[in-house]
Parts: C-alpha cells; sequence; structure tokens
C-alpha cells in the first residue's frame, strides 16, 4: 500500500484528495514566538514546542493507534493508496512537526510511504 502523508494549511485551502484530514489547529503555535517563527515544523526547536507539548504528546499517543489501524484496515480492504492530511493554519509549522513524527512512525510499517509538506515553503 502507498500512503502519502501531507501537511498544508488550512488558509491555502485544504487537500481535496485526502482520505483522512486532521486538524491540528489545537496544538500550541509557534508562530506567536518571534523567535520560531521563521522556522518551520522540520526545525529541532518548532517540533520540540509543538509535539514537545502537553497537547502534542497527547495527540500523538492517541492519533498513532488509530493511524496504524486505518493502514491496517484500509490494506485489507484492498485499498491501494492512503492519503493522510494534516493541516494548520499556514502549513509551516504544527502540520510540518506532525507529519515528520507520523513518517517516522511509518518508517517501519510495510507500505510505500511519502511525505510532502505543500505550504512550507510560502511567506511567513
Amino acid at each position: 500500500m502507498k500512503v502519502r502523508l501531507v501537511s498544508f494549511g488550512f488558509k491555502y485551502g485544504p487537500m481535496e484528495d485526502a482520505n483522512y484530514l486532521w486538524d491540528v489547529r489545537f496544538l500550541p503555535n509557534p508562530y506567536w514566538v518571534e523567535e520560531l517563527r521563521p522556522l518551520t515544523g522540520h526545525d529541532h526547536d518548532v517540533s520540540e514546542y509543538v509535539i514537545g507539548s502537553a497537547e502534542g504528546h497527547d495527540f500523538l499517543k492517541l492519533i498513532k493507534p488509530v493511524l496504524l489501524y486505518l493502514l491496517q484496515q484500509n490494506s485489507a480492504a484492498g485499498k491501494e493508496e492512503l492519503v493522510v492530511a494534516v493541516g494548520c493554519t499556514g502549513g509551516r509549522h504544527r502540520s510540518v512537526a506532525v507529519v515528520e513524527v507520523l513518517s517516522d512512525l511509518l518508517k517501519v510499517m510495510p507500505c510505500e510511504l511519502s511525505c510532502e509538506h505543500r505550504d512550507v515553503e510560502r511567506e511567513v
């Protein structure tokens, strides 16, 4: 099965072809921290701010088994591709950090994995 993880910014429109779309705008927003604003979810400090928060930790603890379950069930149903989109406001910080963590989780799974960060390069 092909699994495509995509981060995006809601302000640029939602993903059109996602099987599952998760809104992570409830996570702490690095945009409001001046030294983190120019960075992206690829940067350790931003990832730590988002994923290392209580909300980030709780979200990942809950979403990881759901993602693994969805992968198993879609594969069993004969689906060839699964597209999981994760969105935040601008698509630079929170959604990127979450997709990177989910990507690390899925790298050990029997699937053909790809990651995209649709809006990460847009202006802050």
